[in-house]
């Protein structure tokens, strides 16, 4: 069934199964929504989770900031400031967007209420067909989709809930979380970097002038940095790798603990699978988390799939929701 000339507007899908369509309809976001128009979970872990991540990237800008790129410029080191001060805000900029913009991305939810009895009625589907149901949002499930506790939706391609973000991983928004834990990976280990630096200088000095600060206050506030830089840096590289494979192998994390058996889609060529979550070409866009993918190359984004099956051949007449 082919879908609609025009492309969809926001909160929009394109409805298609078996033998009848709909036009576009509006998703029905429930009470996932934030100003009445941007997609934001209302989850009270997840949203102190995403504080807690502010306050710690506010507090590196700080201490990067205040404690040693300061401490260049007293002691005339213009060029080091100006490199490390751009290069460092920078990151933190590009890693701010990337999270804002997986927090109010819609993930790829499924529309609710698709596959009630009347629903099912008007589709006219042939003898035997069998439909894959959410007994939870009342929906047609597409193939890859699952549905989130947390969310309380179906989502496209479900990777995983990260309270981080506050927000599903999934088809929408799954190129925006890639790119925030690179860039938080980044400037982290810039800031270790920095850290490790400043310490020498400091120890050369015997700590006499390398901070704007006394002695003291310079050392606790490096020290947590350290940590924090460490931290950050081997659970943000471990998770962008972890994407990276799921991404290369055209699987997601939950399609990782399922079975063999249980899969019934064909894999995508590797680099294939990267385009479809980055864009058509490859090009430096890729890193841009202001500019969001084109669908383009996807499997039917806006479809549901309807999948017969010879074991359900004869069944009754009415189709078998599952």
């Amino acid at each position: 069934m082919d879908a609609p000339s025009r492309p969809p507007r926001d909160n929009e899908v394109f409805i298609s199964v078996g033998r009848k369509s709909t036009q576009w309809s509006r998703v029905d976001y429930g009470n996932n929504l934030c100003f009445g128009r941007y997609w934001f979970v209302r989850d009270s872990c997840g949203i102190v989770c995403c504080i807690f991540t502010w306050l710690l990237i506010a507090y590196a800008i700080f201490a990067v900031n205040v404690v040693i790129i300061n401490s260049a410029i007293a002691r005339a080191a213009i060029y080091f400031a100006w490199c490390n001060g751009i290069l460092f805000n920078g990151l933190v900029l590009l890693a701010v967007v990337s999270h804002v913009r997986t927090v109010m991305s819609e993930p790829g939810i499924v529309q609710k209420n698709t596959a009630t009895d009347e629903r099912i009625r008007e589709l006219e589907l042939a003898p035997g067909t069998v439909i894959m149901r959410c007994p939870k949002c009342v929906c047609i499930k597409p193939e890859r989709a699952h549905h989130c506790s947390i969310c309380k939706r179906c989502v496209r391609k479900m990777d995983h809930h990260c309270p981080w973000v506050n927000n599903c991983v999934g088809e929408n928004n799954q190129k925006y979380f890639v790119l925030f834990t690179l860039y938080i990976a980044s400037l982290s280990l810039h800031a270790i970097i920095l850290t490790i630096h400043q310490f020498v200088l400091c120890v050369d000095k015997e700590f006499a002038g390398c901070s704007a600060m006394n002695p003291p206050t310079s050392i606790i506030l490096l020290i947590f940095l350290l940590f924090e830089g460490l931290l950050f840096f081997l659970f943000t590289t471990i998770m962008f790798c972890t994407q990276f494979c799921a991404i290369w192998n055209d699987e997601t994390g939950i399609e990782q603990l399922q079975s063999s058996k249980e899969r019934t889609w064909q894999r995508r060529k590797r680099f294939h699978g990267l385009r479809v979550v980055f864009g058509d070409q490859c090009s430096i866009w890729w890193l841009c988390p202001v500019v969001a993918p084109r669908f383009a190359g996807r499997d039917k984004p806006y479809q549901y799939s309807v999948v017969d099956t010879e074991e359900h051949a004869r069944e009754p007449l009415r189709p078998e929701i599952t």
